[in-house]
Parts: C-alpha cells; sequence; structure tokens
C-alpha cells in the first residue's frame, strides 16, 4: 500500500491533465533556475567589473587616463558604457557642425548641453533594459505558478470525488491516491513560485541599486564633460581622439 501511493504511482496514473500541468511546472521551474543563474553570475561579474572601472575612474589622475583605460580595455560595464556614450556625444554633435542644417539629422538637434543629456540618457535606458532581461519571466512564474498548481489540486480533488462517487464508499484506501495527487500537485506549484518570486525581487533590488548609481555618476560624468563640449575638436575617430577632448577640458579647467 505504501509502496502504490509514491510519486512514481502518480505518474504512473496521471492523465493527460495532470501530466501537461507537470510539464509547464516543469518548463517554469527549469527556466526560473536558468535565469537564477546566468543573471545571478552576470551580476556578480557586472559589480566587480564596475567596481574596478569606478575606482579607477576616481583615483585616475586626469580625465586623460580615462580615454587610455576605454581605448585599451573597451566598454566592460555599465559605466564605462555610460562614459564611452559621453565621448561619442561629443564626437557626434561636433562632426555635424561641419553639416547644413538640412542635412543634419533631429538626433543632432538642441544645444550641446541637451545633446549630451540625451546621450546619457539613452545610455542608462540602454543598461536598464539589459539589466531587466528576464525579469518579466520570474514575474509572470512567481504569479502564475501557484495557480498552475492549484488546478492540478482541484483536478486531483475531483478525481478524489469521481472514486467516492463510482465506490459508493469514502474509505482511505478509495480517495488516498487523488488526494495525493491534489497535494503533490500544490506542492510543486509552491516549490516552482517561491524561487521565483525571491529571485525577482533580489534582481529588483540590485538594479535600483545600479541605476541609481549609474544616475549619480551620470550627473558627475556631465560636469566634467559639458565644460570642455563646445571646445571639442572636430574629428570623426572616436577612439583617436578622446584623450585630445579631455586635454582640453583639463587644459580649461587649469586656467
Amino acid at each position: 500500500m505504501e509502496n502504490s501511493l509514491g510519486f512514481a504511482h502518480f505518474l504512473a496514473h496521471a492523465d493527460g491533465v495532470a501530466r501537461f500541468i507537470l510539464v509547464v511546472l516543469a518548463v517554469m521551474s527549469i527556466g526560473t533556475w536558468y535565469l537564477i543563474v546566468t543573471k545571478g553570475v552576470r551580476l556578480w561579474q557586472a559589480q566587480k567589473k564596475s567596481a574596478v572601472f569606478l575606482r579607477a575612474f576616481w583615483q585616475a589622475a586626469s580625465l586623460d587616463a580615462v580615454a587610455r583605460r576605454l581605448r585599451e580595455e573597451g566598454v566592460t560595464d555599465a559605466f564605462a558604457h555610460l562614459v564611452h556614450h559621453g565621448f561619442t556625444a561629443i564626437e557626434q554633435h561636433r562632426g555635424g557642425k561641419d553639416e547644413s542644417e538640412m542635412e543634419r539629422g533631429l538626433i543632432d538637434a538642441g544645444t550641446p548641453d541637451e545633446f549630451l543629456t540625451r546621450a546619457l540618457k539613452r545610455a542608462i535606458a540602454q543598461d536598464k533594459a539589459r539589466m531587466e532581461y528576464g525579469q518579466t519571466f520570474l514575474a509572470t512564474v512567481a504569479s502564475s505558478a501557484p495557480f498552475v498548481g492549484l488546478f492540478g489540486t482541484v483536478w486531483g480533488i475531483y478525481h478524489a470525488l469521481v472514486a467516492i462517487g463510482m465506490s459508493g464508499q469514502g474509505t482511505l484506501d478509495k480517495v488516498a491516491g487523488p488526494v495525493g495527487e491534489a497535494l503533490i500537485m500544490t506542492a510543486l506549484g509552491l516549490a516552482v513560485a517561491i524561487p521565483a518570486a525571491i529571485a525577482y525581487n533580489a534582481f529588483a533590488r540590485a538594479n535600483r541599486n545600479t541605476l541609481a548609481e549609474l544616475n549619480s555618476f551620470a550627473h558627475d560624468l556631465f560636469t566634467f564633460l559639458a565644460t570642455g563640449f563646445k571646445t571639442a575638436p572636430q574629428v570623426t575617430d572616436v577612439a583617436a581622439t578622446s584623450e585630445r577632448i579631455i586635454a582640453r577640458v583639463a587644459a580649461r579647467a587649469a586656467a
């Protein structure tokens, strides 16, 4: 009797509806743990790279050194991405000055400060979209998995009632299997939903903290770059001329 009421017995006697529910819960669980592992590793790596870049940025002797670091190591994290967008905005806006107003697009419209502000906001928006990857799936699983399990619970209770009606007796041996199926479905729904809810809240908090730091850093970066925006050289190669742009900013500040 004990062996016949195990999980293997449940799988062997589950009907099409119960198996479909199991497949749905399995897909939800696999997707949830995939996102937990991948997003967790990426978040850990991003935090390490951001800490290294920010430490090097604030300890740099000048913005000239920051430009060299970007050129040598490339964009490695969200903060480096923000700085890169700032330099690119300077180059793009100054490069458009040689073109007629008819040839310049709407993206180049506005004052230099406004153009730089839009560029930094776009960079933050791109980083936000990247950090929120998978969040919708986690929220969906956390909110819907218990109800999927509850549907399986209702289906199991229905089977128990059918067994009672067919036998005319409400003894334990007649309802133990269907009731056990109902309890298993409830447990599986919770087992899938709880990790998704915890992961969603953890990643959402980490994203909020990162975005707050990015916005704060963007204000400082705007202050550094806006001073030399109008005197930036007319160039087309950002990577090759970032140092000269920052040299002008440093010279203006020293004067």
